[in-house]
């Protein structure tokens, strides 16, 4: 075939099969990260000898711009229509060398990327020949699956501009904020009744010293003035099926059995003969069978607590007439979504009964607690008070639930300790040492800590406030837990804390207190629900996994499902919005052209080798990703395969039990593969080192 046709067919992104493959290798020195180790002229200089090889270089940065225009020009000038790049992480840079291939005129799927760095330069840093002769047969496997690679393209599908987000705490406020201002319809659920989550329960943030509730309100007033969002309080998913783009969710609503507001509210909470334990105030005071949390609470109406509700109709004798229903039903709907936000927020560390005197000492309380306690619109109206009694001496111990160690500390449920840093704890401490300082000028303050973790801007400054604020510091070690006891009966201060301080070499200190405070971390909240609804997975902190730390932070491995604040890990205020954020704008991305493209590697059936066995869908564990249909054709009727792409995640397990070979994952079919194992064992051509 002259070349002139060879380059118009590869800017077209043809591939004929009778065309020849016409193959340009290219080894990346990565800056010296693959070439301080590997000799990469050698290896390319060794490829260009295989057959299909037409060009064969080395750059010392293939992902710079000049190495890019050296892949192009090849492509456009030499007729190359397949690409072989060995360098560092595929991860990092592989769209970056697509779209060098679109650029010029190539599909962007005939290339294959081999990894030099991770998997050569890194790990045999040492043994320099074995390295360049293990790249020289990785790369050459690399060719022969390119000699066999053909064309594909993007699975295509509508989408919904519509994204459904879970939970009305501040991650989730934030990202349907931000989606609904980049034009998509938002529906946002909150299992609860009111907004606002955890945020709603502290008196101010750090490190700004900003009031909590107004900034949450400022927030939640943008929501509600924003007309593609659509909220629903009291309200959980269901159930959800579909894919990325094509989200069919069932909504479970719990009533409110209140209907708007109306004057003589308290008289209405006042007659309810029912007292709960108040969560809203961690259990430091009570409220009624029907209630509010706070004063401006979103919404602002009373509501009916259906699980301790005895619907004794006291509520509704003194309420105006039709105000309160207590016989209304949950009811459920479906919303058709493209995307999905997961925004679930975290629950405070419960300590176990004893822990540290929990719950075995009315003394012991946590620091969410002492959020409550010393706000001034909190049970004890911001007086830092015990029992009636002015706290002296207070302790705050930190790590209580984060940084465990196994074999000292108590597992949780599921066999595991809480190994992971909550990394808000300190600076949280620390704040509220400052705040006590201010409420009780006169009192003694300790933090017991292990290590003081003030990561963030302006969290440093805390820590030199206390220690200037007289806050004394002890210092222990994880596998020397603080011991909690009860005084004397004749003693001060009820209780006595004894810790081995490391900052006085070890010496074993007895402090007497009147208050102890365990600084608990975060935990994330129950939704094991969700994740068997959405296919999501946790990791080993429990908290919902991302796919990528770095790569892909905010993504899980279910495509259209994207995490926001804390359901993915401990985080402050400032973090959970910036993740929501991030969270918001890949969802933008994804949905906000009405359709998505997903990556083409997913299984593909021949129809012709296809017998209709049915062993494919036995294995299967994508749901609805291959069904057996019945076809009919010249008065014959017959089963065959079918693929959902959109469903399916290429594992290519149905591949392997098809007796038909009727099955193959495009772009890495069988005979791909097996091409590759043979170049792998094949014998190489000579080159200098070898000797």
């Amino acid at each position: 075939m002259p070349e002139e046709n060879v380059n118009k067919q590869a800017q077209a992104g043809q591939n004929p099969k009778d065309e020849e493959p016409r193959i340009g290798v290219y080894v990346c020195n990565c800056g010296g990260n693959i070439g301080d180790v590997v000799k990469c002229d050698m290896v390319a200089q060794t490829l260009g000898k295989l057959p299909n090889v037409t060009v064969a270089h080395s750059n010392m940065f293939m992902c710079s711009d000049p190495g890019q225009k050296m892949i192009a020009d090849d492509i456009k000038e030499k007729g190359i229509n397949r690409v072989v790049i060995g360098a560092c992480s595929i991860f990092l840079h592989e769209q970056t060398f697509r779209r060098t291939l679109e650029r010029a005129g190539l599909n962007p799927y005939l290339y294959y990327h081999v990894g030099l760095r991770e998997q050569v330069s890194w790990v045999h840093h040492g043994t320099p020949k074995e390295a360049t002769e293990k790249s020289i047969r990785m790369m050459a496997a690399g060719i022969a699956k390119a000699r066999n690679m053909k064309p594909l393209e993007p699975v295509r599908l509508p989408a919904h501009r519509h994204a459904l987000v879970i939970g009305g705490g501040v991650a989730g406020l934030r990202s349907a904020l931000d989606l609904a201002r980049r034009g998509l319809q938002v529906t946002l659920v909150e299992k609860s009744h009111y907004l606002g989550g955890r945020m709603a329960q502290w008196e101010r943030v750090f490190p700004t010293n900003e009031e909590a509730r107004p900034l949450l309100k400022r927030l939640i007033d943008q929501v509600l003035a924003e007309p593609n969002i659509t909220i629903h309080t009291g309200a959980q998913v269901a159930g959800a099926k579909g894919y990325v783009g094509n989200y069919t969710v069932t909504i479970r609503q719990q009533p409110r059995g209140v209907r708007g507001t109306f004057p003589n509210e308290q008289g209405v909470m006042d007659v309810c003969p029912i007292k709960q334990r108040c969560e809203f105030n961690y259990g430091l005071s009570t409220r009624k069978a029907i209630y509010r949390p706070y004063k401006e609470c979103v919404p602002e109406g009373l509501v009916i607590d259906w699980e301790h509700c005895t619907k004794c109709g006291e509520c509704v004798q003194v309420a105006p007439e039709g105000m309160i229903n207590l016989e209304e039903e949950a009811h459920e709907f479906t919303v058709e979504v493209g995307a999905v936000v997961l925004a679930t927020g975290f629950q405070p560390y419960e300590p176990f009964y004893g822990e540290m005197g929990w719950k075995e000492y009315p003394e012991v309380i946590t620091l969410p607690q002492l959020h409550r306690l010393l706000d001034d619109e909190g049970p004890s109206d911001g007086k830092f008070y015990w029992n009636g009694h002015p706290v002296r001496n207070v302790a705050l111990i930190h790590c209580v639930g984060s940084r465990q160690v196994e074999g000292v500390h108590r597992a949780q449920m599921d066999g595991e300790v809480n190994n992971y840093c909550s990394r808000v704890c300190c600076t949280a401490s620390l704040s509220m040492a400052s705040l006590i300082r201010q409420k009780a000028p006169d009192a003694k303050i300790y933090e017991i800590y292990e290590d003081i973790r003030a990561y963030g801007r302006w969290h440093e400054d805390y820590y030199t406030r206390a220690s200037k604020n007289n806050v004394t510091f002890l210092r222990y070690y994880a596998e020397e837990i603080p011991e909690v006891r009860r005084a004397d009966e004749k003693a001060e201060n009820p209780l006595l804390v004894k810790v081995r301080d490391h900052l006085t070499w070890g010496e074993e200190i007895e402090i007497p207190v009147d208050l102890v405070v365990l600084s608990v971390g975060m935990m994330p909240n129950p939704v094991q629900d969700l994740m068997e609804i959405f296919k999501v997975t946790p990791g080993s902190d429990r908290f919902l996994l991302e796919v990528h730390p770095k790569l892909r932070p905010v993504e899980t491995a279910v495509n259209g499902v994207v995490l926001a604040g804390t359901a993915q890990g401990p985080m402050n205020i400032q973090e959970s919005c910036a993740a929501a954020s991030a969270a918001a704008a890949k969802v933008s991305a994804l949905i906000e052209q009405a359709k998505v493209e997903l990556e083409p590697y997913v299984a593909h059936v021949d129809p012709d080798q296809c017998q209709g066995s049915g062993e494919c869908v036995k294995v299967c564990p994508q749901e609805e990703a291959i069904e057996l249909k019945t076809f009919s054709e010249n008065g014959r009727t017959f089963q065959r395969a079918v693929v959902t792409p959109a469903n399916c995640n290429g594992c290519g397990v149905c591949v392997s039990v098809c007796p038909n070979r009727a099955l193959d994952v495009q772009g890495w079919r069988l005979d791909e593969y097996e091409a590759m194992v043979e170049a792998i064992a094949a014998d190489i051509p000579a080159w200098e080192g070898a000797a």
